[in-house]
C-alpha cells in the first residue's frame, strides 16, 4: 500500500499532541501543528501504542473514550496494518541495525506506506533505515 504521504508519525508525537500543555511542555505546541497541518501516516501498532498510553500516561490521561475518538480521527489517515510482512520486514530491522522489534515495526510500516522521514524521539536522528530517514521534529532547527 502506498499512501503518498511524506512523513510517519511515531507514537510519542501524538501523545505530546493529545496529552496537552502540562504533559508534554514545550513539544505539544510542535506537535499539535505537526497533527493539523502535516500530511501524514501511521500504523495500527503506532495507535494501538496511542491508546495504551494515552489512557494511562500522565497525571491526566485521556479517559478511555476520548483516546478512542483520537485513534478514530487519526486512522482516517493512511495506516498500515500489522501483516505478515511487516512482522517479519521489523524483525529484520531489529536485527541489522539493534533496535527494538516495535522500533523496527514501525520502519517497516512506514516504508510499506512510502513515507520517507519517520518523525520520532526514539530512533536516532537523521539516521536512514533502509528508503526510511529518521527526524526528531523537536530539535532545534
Amino acid at each position: 500500500m502506498i499512501a503518498n504521504t511524506e512523513v510517519f508519525l511515531d507514537t510519542n508525537i501524538l501523545l505530546y499532541a493529545a496529552l496537552g500543555r502540562d504533559h508534554a511542555g514545550h513539544r505539544w505546541a510542535r506537535a499539535r501543528e505537526i497533527v493539523l497541518t502535516e500530511d501524514y501516516c501511521t500504523s495500527s501498532q503506532v495507535l494501538a501504542e496511542f491508546y495504551s498510553s494515552a489512557t494511562r500516561t500522565g497525571a491526566s490521561p485521556l479517559s478511555p473514550d476520548k483516546a478512542r475518538e483520537w485513534v478514530r480521527v487519526l486512522a482516517m489517515k493512511p495506516c498500515q496494518p500489522i501483516t505478515p510482512e511487516v512482522v517479519v520486514a521489523g524483525i529484520d530491522y531489529a536485527r541489522q541495525h539493534q533496535i527494538s522489534y516495535w522500533d523496527g515495526a514501525i520502519i517497516a510500516a512506514a516504508e510499506r506506506l512510502g513515507a520517507r522521514v519517520v518523525y520520532s524521539e526514539d530512533l536516532n536522528h537523521g539516521q536512514t533505515y533502509g528508503s526510511v530517514r529518521v527526524e526528531n521534529p523537536f530539535l532545534p532547527a
